[in-house]
């Protein structure tokens, strides 16, 4: 339960001589639940609780977080924070004004039908445990695992121009996983590719009929990757799930796209990016059929919002529209150091972290091709499902992919089912490969609860979704 405080009473203990003065109260609760060979190994609560103080002063700001919730603490960090400020102030790069944090009120809650409470913690470890029986569907399943979470987060928002925002979250992060064995050969199937099956939902999303069913597909099919011939090696046509897009998006397109990435804020530790300021509104980023939007707004998927951590209103924007390359991934204060058109994504991890240019829900909009089309479409290809492996150059450009599912199409059929399949390609040229996209049909909405960046270190949430799409002449290996 969250202890009431009052952060309007807070901020009256700012005793700083600042031009601008913000307070952003976190409360976060995570419940754990893991099922592993079939004995729970995590069944537990902890929370945290805290605030971010702010300051503007000589045209930078300062922060400073605190677990003391008190008008002393709020004093004492509001002092630790000016001081920060004035000393950036000597050696700013760009000198800002309350812009920077436009003002504003209102609220968001998560869309839920049912409460966290309304599953109690034995009914769902009795569905984690029914969930482990239904993968080990053979003695060769030598692990398995059943794994959920929620997350419960209130978010309060108050600044000395106006703004007032209040947010409350429930997220669940959902995960099923089977390994089989047999000889030296091991091979893992999981439920959306490594915990990559995270949405903003109620109880409602543990349907007990629905997980049995698919934790039965996946040992079934970590069984079926064992006789399976090696993918094979070559140039040609690949068939890319949701949730394999869900990837290729956050490493190739979202990444590469953070404005604070672009500007060189990141390359000591993630990176920078092979997009150049002055790419905004010219490069073909990809194909026509190429269409990214950043949307915080969509029901139940995972970093939906309706404010960013600046107190800047989220809206949907495209980001690349008909493949040219339109908006940055940058907050307010990106837009005002580099003139480029941004979103609402200036984001932080929780009280103890300042906001930097993040990802929110970036997705790949749907087209008009059906499954069936695109598969009878394609003479020698693949297709491939689940996230395995990634790896992908500080500049998010050269990048080689693994995926722990795949069938072969020839002459417009699915047919045998590969292991171990790898694709690799440079983003730009692999973005403008692309051929077909998938209807509304083949639409998945997926996520991730540890996309990792900052110094010092935030890990954050994400969503992503996507149809399912087609690239043409793609570089496939297998893993022999």
């Amino acid at each position: 339960m969250k202890p009431d405080i009052n952060i309007k009473d807070l901020i009256s203990a700012v005793d700083v001589p600042a031009d601008w003065v913000g307070i952003r109260e976190v409360y976060e609760a995570h419940t754990p639940r893991v099922i592993r060979d079939g004995v729970p190994v995590a069944n537990g609560r902890f929370a945290t609780h805290g605030l971010m103080v702010e300051v503007l002063v000589d045209g930078q700001f300062g922060y400073y977080g605190t677990p003391d919730l008190t008008l002393d603490g709020v004093s004492r960090a509001s002092k630790k924070a000016f001081t920060q400020a004035r000393h950036a102030a000597k050696h700013s790069a760009c000198s800002f004004t309350e812009q920077a944090r436009p003002k504003n009120v209102g609220k968001y809650q998560s869309p839920f039908a049912k409460k966290k409470d309304s599953i109690s913690a034995g009914q769902l470890n009795k569905i984690l445990l029914d969930a482990y029986n239904h993968l080990k569907v053979s003695d060769k399943i030598v692990s398995a695992r059943a794994l959920a979470q929620t997350v419960e987060t209130i978010f309060r928002f108050i600044s000395s121009n106006g703004s007032d925002i209040t947010q409350e979250f429930l997220m669940v992060e959902f995960d099923l996983s089977a390994t089989a064995a047999e000889g030296a050969d091991q091979q893992t199937r999981t439920f959306g590719g490594m915990r990559g099956t995270c949405r903003q939902i109620g109880m409602e999303f543990f349907d007990q009929w629905e997980i049995m069913a698919h934790a039965q597909k996946i040992g079934e099919q970590a069984l079926e990757l064992l006789s399976a011939d090696e993918s094979p090696t070559g140039e040609m046509d690949l068939v890319i799930a949701s949730d394999q897009m869900m990837l290729q998006i956050h490493e190739s397109v979202g990444h590469a796209l953070e404005v604070d990435r672009i500007l060189g804020d990141e390359r000591n530790y993630a990176g920078w990016s092979f997009v150049k300021l002055e790419d905004f509104g010219k490069l073909q980023y990809g194909s026509k059929l190429m269409n990214i939007t950043f949307d915080p707004t969509v029901s139940s998927e995972f970093a939906s919002y309706g404010y960013d951590d600046g107190g800047l209103k989220a809206t949907r924007e495209y980001i690349i529209k008909d493949g040219v390359l339109l908006r940055g991934l940058g907050g307010m204060e990106s837009q005002i150091r580099s003139g480029v058109p941004g979103v609402a994504n200036f984001r932080a991890s929780s009280w103890n972290r300042a906001p930097i240019d993040r990802m929110a829900n970036l997705n790949l909009e749907p087209g008009d091709a059906s499954f069936d089309n695109i598969i009878s479409s394609v003479e020698k290809g693949i297709y491939m499902e689940s996230n395995r492996s990634w790896s992908i150059d500080d500049y998010r450009n050269k990048f080689q992919f693994g995926c722990e599912y795949a069938k072969l199409i020839e002459n417009g059929n699915l047919t045998k089912t590969v292991r171990n399949p790898n694709y690799r390609g440079i983003s730009n040229p692999f973005w403008n490969s692309l051929k077909m996209v998938g209807s509304e049909d083949t639409f998945g909405i997926y996520g991730t609860p540890n996309c990792g960046k900052g110094e010092p270190n935030q890990v954050i949430r994400v969503g992503h979704a996507s149809p399912v799409c087609l690239f043409e002449n793609v570089q496939v290996f297998g893993g022999a």
